[in-house]
């Protein structure tokens, strides 16, 4: 038996997981990717057959392994609003990752580097927001929540996810964003905004910092808000070695997760390895 998938399903499901006060980020991802697959059918009907062919066309395209298990989450999360459950498709099994790629790897030196150069080329704001985020650890979801309010308690309530925790920001980058906010006529409420007083949009934020690679001289693949969370990680657990402080500062429910953000490229490994001394 299978299923006559319409747009109006789509349409219906957002109205779900909205309901479910998803992120709109996560909102954002789902529908993406369960509009590709509605794209995919092209008018077929939806059983387990097709949805298996769906996940066999994901692999044919070369995603990675990780990319295609997030792409059938969506669907899978689709097909069970829809009470299709019969439809719904197993994961990859992925081994355990033990390394992060080199090529996605932000470094220190390279921060810096992202952050004069925008001053350089008058990009305050930029600056300023890229700071916030890798000194803070914030989700890009989240810099709505850094506000003229929030920066002068030098503490911001963030409520996603159906979770609020507590953000704490260091004195000298509250210092420089209510220097900021004076500047712009920022009175109250957000302060990284458009000219238009409009919130950041998340593709607009990663749009600006691609924009700033080249003149900078960092790898582009480098160069995401999501990364800057994650040097904010790997910088923090290397001062105090406390996973589970990193994760209720990161807003984790799951130390597995704390633990993707700490993997090395490998480098710090194979030195470990020269260091042990058991080659003749």
């Amino acid at each position: 038996m299978g299923y006559q998938m319409r747009i109006e399903h789509i349409f219906d499901y957002a109205n779900g997981l909205k309901k479910e006060e998803k992120s709109p980020g996560t909102v954002e991802k789902y529908l993406r990717d369960v509009q590709a697959f509605f794209r995919w059918l092209c008018e077929r009907e939806v059983d387990k057959e097709c949805t298996t062919e769906w996940k066999e066309y994901l692999q044919s395209q070369n995603y990675a392994p990780v990319t295609i298990n997030s792409m059938l989450s969506a669907l899978n999360s689709f097909l069970g609003y829809m009470g299709w459950e019969e439809c719904r498709v197993k994961f990859l099994r992925v081994q355990r990752r033990m390394f992060r790629d080199q090529n996605k790897e932000l470094n220190k030196e390279e921060y810096f580097r992202l952050l004069d150069t925008a001053r350089a080329l008058g990009k305050e704001r930029l600056a300023l927001l890229i700071e916030t985020i890798c000194s803070t650890g914030i989700r890009v979801s989240e810099v709505v929540y850094i506000t003229v309010e929030s920066v002068r308690s030098r503490k911001a309530q963030v409520c996603l996810k159906g979770k609020i925790r507590t953000i704490l920001m260091p004195g000298k980058l509250c210092k420089k964003l209510l220097k900021y906010a004076r500047k712009e006529k920022i009175a109250a409420g957000e302060i990284f905004v458009t000219k238009n007083k409009k919130s950041l949009s998340r593709r607009q934020i990663w749009q600006e910092m691609k924009r700033l690679c080249s003149h900078a001289k960092v790898e582009a693949s480098k160069v995401f808000p999501h990364n800057l969370r994650h040097l904010f990680a790997v910088t923090f657990y290397r001062t105090g070695k406390d996973i589970v402080l990193l994760a209720d500062v990161l807003g984790h429910s799951s130390i597995e997760t704390t633990r993707l953000y700490l993997l090395s490229t490998g480098r710090e490994h194979v030195r470990q390895l020269e260091r042990l001394g058991l080659i003749s």
